[in-house]
């Protein structure tokens, strides 16, 4: 079976390797072309195409997979089978068309739940308990092809969308091994997708990290953590921009209206009031500094109490 792999974070490696140690012959990867990354802006291969180079897999990166002439490259790998996960690119007919065997795509959600291109920070955001990750054969949707197979877990009430990330893609790598087999055994079903069930959230893009402080602590909560480590929530204090990486509820009423900073001591810890209750934010960063215990930020800083923060 002669395969094509296209895929382009992190989330997509374990897969890749899952594929290359179950001895399946990926015959070419396509990932997203190298962008601009860190301070200096230097061109940067995304995890994908790292992990193709180092197996010796020869690697495609159109900047639109669906231009004739990426067609006709990838034609001419002449896969029997095309494997998909967190690509960043929609595939046309035309492409679906290529792999006799069709194209599995690996999802980080319990489909139809959750489609679109951030599913695993979308499922913390909304508040999920659990999710999980679906195997289903591609078609022109935005996710919504036939399920293959399911696997679900709980959401830790810590969990950031990092970390869930991070254990999503190896139960997907895991559960692309057991579809590809019940396929090779002819024992693979498919079901098609309830669409009264689908829900569909956008991109994410740095304004959905601000913290509406009228919010109230579980919806800050799930926020912070669902946008961890990008694109990161935060709040502001005057011109000043504060990150917030982990903040706690604490019990009892506000203390103020919301956002107004309630404590700001190395003992009491950076304390504000939310829209039903006060919250401590836990880790930080400001501007200029690194991420950090709050309580520690003020050991050498004074922080004003009364002030209210996230105001425009």
């Amino acid at each position: 079976m002669r395969i094509v792999f296209m895929g382009t974070p992190d989330f997509a490696v374990p897969s890749l390797n899952a594929l290359l140690a179950n001895g399946y012959d990926v015959v070419g990867v396509v990932c997203q072309p190298d962008r601009p990354k860190g301070r200096g802006h230097k061109l940067a291969a995304c995890p994908v195409k790292e992990a193709a180079v180092a197996a010796g897999i020869p690697v495609f990166q159109p900047e639109r997979i669906k231009r004739p002439e990426n067609v006709e490259v990838l034609r001419e790998m002449k896969p029997d089978l095309c494997v998909t996960a967190a690509f960043g690119q929609l595939l046309s007919q035309e492409i679906l068309d290529i792999p006799p065997m069709g194209t599995v795509n690996v999802h980080s959600s319990l489909l139809p739940k959750h489609r679109g291109s951030a599913p695993v920070n979308w499922s913390i955001i909304m508040g999920d308990t659990v999710t999980g990750v679906t195997t289903m054969f591609t078609d022109k949707g935005m996710d919504t092809g036939d399920i293959l197979l399911k696997e679900e877990t709980p959401i830790g009430e810590r969990e950031t969308a990092g970390e869930l990330t991070d254990r999503l893609a190896e139960m997907g790598a895991k559960l692309l091994i057991k579809t590809l087999r019940a396929m090779e055994d002819g024992t693979l079903t498919r079901t098609p997708q309830n669409p009264d069930e689908a829900t569909v959230e956008p991109k994410m893009d740095k304004e959905l990290g601000r913290i509406d402080w009228t919010k109230g602590a579980h919806e800050i909560d799930c926020l912070v953590r669902g946008v961890t480590p990008w694109p990161g929530a935060y709040t502001t204090n005057g011109e000043q921009t504060i990150k917030v990486f982990e903040v706690a509820a604490r019990a009892g009423k506000p203390s103020g209206t919301p956002g107004e900073i309630a404590c700001a001591d190395a003992k009491g810890g950076l304390v504000v009031s939310c829209g039903d209750c006060d919250m401590e934010l836990i880790q930080i960063q400001m501007p200029g500094a690194k991420r950090m215990n709050a309580k520690d930020y003020l050991r050498g800083h004074a922080m004003e109490t009364g002030v209210c923060l996230g105001k425009v």
